[in-house]
């Protein structure tokens, strides 16, 4: 029971997370930077992309930074539900 309710917190979490990296990659194009919106979104979604950018540069114009850390949510959401579900 209680593995199942963390389970389903760790998978909000995740989701919430990578909506919140869409919302800003998306609001980056169409709102000022020094927007109320968007500097809350920057200062969640900016330390998580830090380290990712030092070691994964833009190729030109294109930032592939906020593409991997949606698949790093996304690899550590599987890794935390198959650690619990291992417990059950």
């Amino acid at each position: 029971m209680i593995i199942q309710i963390l389970i389903d917190i760790i998978r909000a979490a995740a989701t919430i997370l990578m909506i919140v990296v869409i919302a800003d990659i998306i609001l980056s194009y169409v709102m000022a930077p020094f927007h109320p919106v968007r500097t809350a979104l920057d200062r969640v979604v900016q330390p998580l992309l830090t380290p990712i950018k030092r070691i994964v540069p833009p190729l030109g114009m294109i930032d592939f930074s906020p593409v991997i850390l949606i698949i790093l949510i996304q690899v550590t959401e599987t890794l935390l539900i198959m650690v619990l579900a291992a417990l059950r």
